[in-house]
């Protein structure tokens, strides 16, 4: 699985120890993770938690990625631009049962982290705990076990909704404000990372038009 981190102007200071608890955990899982920023406070290219969003439907929706990982200082603002775009669900977890249950009942393609509040001592391990039980295990498998079967079905039915409640990707790209998309884009690895894993032809010739 690849994963993308990607993180706002307000915690862009916390990417090194966010990076490291994420990789430290997947790696050994099989996983790849590619940091897409921010890096640093001092970072020339900002990010809003909504450009997250964008850039997290980008992702998601070209298959340059499988999963994202975001947040902000609680997480809530991420998770809501995150769900404004089709092909993301995205939820917003706490602690490791959080991660644990958002995995197995709802199923979803990314997750939005606090990294302000809350976020003392021990928050590195809370993150690597987080980040065992989301990835430990193969997704939408249930909990509790006597629930699998409708969990299984409300989920095929979410993804029912959200095919019919959006348009497509590249048309709400190209009505959104033109400076906030290219921006999202714009961060030093994104090209690098995305040309090299992107798997929509449509959407990646879209992006390459806006960076020519």
């Amino acid at each position: 699985m690849k994963i993308a981190l990607i993180n706002e102007n307000s915690q862009a200071a916390k990417n090194e120890l966010i990076a490291a608890s994420l990789t430290k955990i997947v790696e050994p899982m099989g996983h790849q993770v590619f940091n897409y920023g921010m890096y640093s406070a001092d970072d020339s290219h900002s990010l809003t938690y909504v450009q997250n969003g964008i850039l997290a439907a980008i992702l998601l929706n070209s298959g340059a990625v499988d999963y994202v990982v975001t947040g902000c200082g609680t997480g809530a603002g991420a998770m809501l631009a995150c769900n404004s775009f089709p092909g993301v669900i995205c939820g917003l977890v706490i602690d490791p049962s959080d991660g644990y249950m958002f995995a197995q009942i709802n199923d979803g393609n990314a997750i939005s982290l606090p990294f302000a509040k809350g976020f003392g001592w021990g928050a590195e391990l809370n993150l690597q705990y987080i980040f065992e039980k989301l990835f430990e295990a193969e997704s939408g498998q249930g909990y509790p076990k006597d629930r699998v079967v409708p969990e299984q079905r409300n989920k095929k039915i979410l993804d029912a909704v959200k095919a019919v409640s959006y348009r497509d990707l590249i048309s709400i790209l190209k009505d959104l404000d033109q400076d906030l998309l290219k921006g999202a884009i714009s961060g030093p690895k994104f090209k690098e990372y995305f040309s090299a894993n992107c798997q929509d032809q449509a959407l990646g010739s879209y992006i390459e038009s806006l960076q020519a």
